[in-house]
């Protein structure tokens, strides 16, 4: 089973790109609270993690919890995110926290950690394996680079909850329909829904979840590959259509624990596995470049005085763009963070202009998250650069409030009609026909104003681009 497909991850840092601090102020709240309960769990556990430096966080979004262990634990290490966008916020958190202390940002991929053997003493996962349809795989990766001795620390990890119909997939509270909601608050809705909600807008997306995991398998995993472990499940409450159900389950669970009610009803799993042996992990932070490996040839790096990681043997490099050093494998690299190509149009990169035509109003946003309002109707062009099939990919955002309908025409013909039921980001994909280069008009409605601004608007689009079908 392939782990996860080079599909899955463009949409995973198309995402991230564009979700990770597009509404700061909240977003960066949001990081705050999750920090708070990441300390939390870390602190009830010290006695068993031992050492945290160096540190490693795979998956880690901005980076924020790295922030976190950097200066609340005073550990040295690194965040590493498919994202490089998203590891750039994290100088803004930074900054609004005022910290003193930063991990080192690497861009990568938790399949092919660019770590060599046994070189941290401390990883951490958070919400990030459940992405990977084998997690097992991760867990080979995570265990290779770990240190003897050294600790895994994943956590808030779905649980996958026995008393359901599993009928549908729902998306989050903000966007259900009025009889969801009402069903989510008397803690009903689970007992409807298939795995956990907000999976739905991911996969919408284009991103896969892997909610197929109960307590037992989790646990079997752990134990197959770490000799000790310490784990902690939370059962939710979500009204009294749940409480009824754990208060029973806690009852006839012969030791009162909560293992019981966590594989019925579901929840989210924390564990501390430990890995066979012992041995020091030293780290200086001043020569990072030591723990690294190449992720083409797996040779060392070496950094040169312009702060760029260079391999001797196959030549690969990753500059330091950012704060963050990209360190995907080539061929990734290439397809996740295509630049300014003719088959891209990304709104981030300054020259996107040029392929625009008519009926775009001005940039807007800020970091990863830079979009364009458009009216009824806007153009742009497209120019094939690989060959084989080609499907064309429309990233959006469509305003609370204001669902509209959307159709797009290539070089005159229709190529896809569709109508988004949800406010919130999205992805339209169609197949396109063989050609050099494409004219894509895309048509929304209704439109709407706002009292001040003389403008008509309907939805606002960050990425336009040709990709390969999956």
């Amino acid at each position: 089973m392939e782990a996860q497909s080079l599909a899955v991850k463009r949409a995973e840092v198309e995402f991230h790109n564009f979700a990770s601090l597009g509404q700061p102020e909240r977003a960066i709240a949001h990081y705050a609270e999750q920090n708070t309960n990441r300390a939390a769990l870390i602190r009830n556990h010290l006695g068993f993690i031992g050492g945290m430096t160096p540190f490693l966080e795979i998956g880690s979004n901005v980076g924020h919890s790295s922030y976190m262990l950097a200066n609340e634990f005073g550990a040295s290490g690194f965040a590493l995110d498919l994202s490089a966008d998203s590891l750039r916020y994290g100088a803004a958190l930074k900054d609004h926290w005022r910290l003193s202390r930063g991990p080192i940002r690497l861009a990568g991929d938790a399949l092919s950690l660019p770590f060599a053997d046994g070189s941290i003493r401390f990883v951490m996962a958070f919400q990030m394996l459940s992405q990977f349809m084998n997690i097992e795989s991760v867990f080979q990766e995570v265990k290779r680079v770990l240190a003897p001795g050294g600790t895994f620390l994943l956590a808030e990890e779905p649980l996958k909850r026995l008393l359901t119909l599993r009928l549908y997939r729902c998306p989050y509270y903000n966007t259900m329909k009025p009889w969801e909601r009402k069903l989510y608050d008397w803690g009903l809705l689970g007992y409807l829904t298939r795995d956990v909600i907000g999976a739905r807008q991911e996969e919408s997306f284009g991103i896969r979840q892997n909610h197929a995991m109960d307590l037992r398998a989790w646990h079997s995993l752990i134990r197959k590959h770490f000799v000790d472990s310490e784990e902690e499940v939370l059962v939710h409450e979500r009204g009294w259509g749940e409480r009824i159900m754990k208060q029973m389950a806690l009852r006839l669970d012969p030791y009162r624990s909560p293992w019981r009610a966590a594989r019925l009803l579901g929840g989210t799993l924390a564990a501390f596995a430990k890995k066979d042996g012992d041995a020091p992990t030293p780290f200086n932070e001043a020569e990072f470049e030591s723990l690294l490996r190449c992720p083409d040839c797996h040779g060392a790096l070496a950094r040169d005085a312009d702060d760029t990681l260079h391999c001797a043997l196959c030549g690969y490099s990753a500059t330091n763009d950012g704060g963050v050093y990209n360190l995907l494998p080539a061929t990734e690299r290439a397809e996740l963070y295509p630049g300014d190509r003719e088959d891209v149009i990304d709104f981030c990169v300054p020259s996107h202009a040029s392929k625009l035509l008519e009926g775009w109003y001005e940039l807007e946003g800020v970091f990863g998250n830079k979009y364009r309002w458009i009216g009824e109707h806007a153009a742009a062009r497209l120019v094939r650069v690989s060959s084989g099939p080609q499907r064309l990919r429309i990233r959006g955002n469509a305003r609370d409030g204001h669902l509209v309908q959307l159709s797009a025409r290539v070089n005159g013909r229709p190529a896809g009609e569709w109508k988004l039921e949800r406010p919130g980001l999205f992805i339209l994909e169609a197949d396109l026909p063989q050609a050099d280069e494409y004219r894509i008009d895309i048509q929304a409605a209704p439109s709407w104003s706002v009292p001040t601004d003389d403008r008509t608007f309907t939805v606002n689009l960050s990425m336009i681009r040709l990709v390969p079908p999956e």
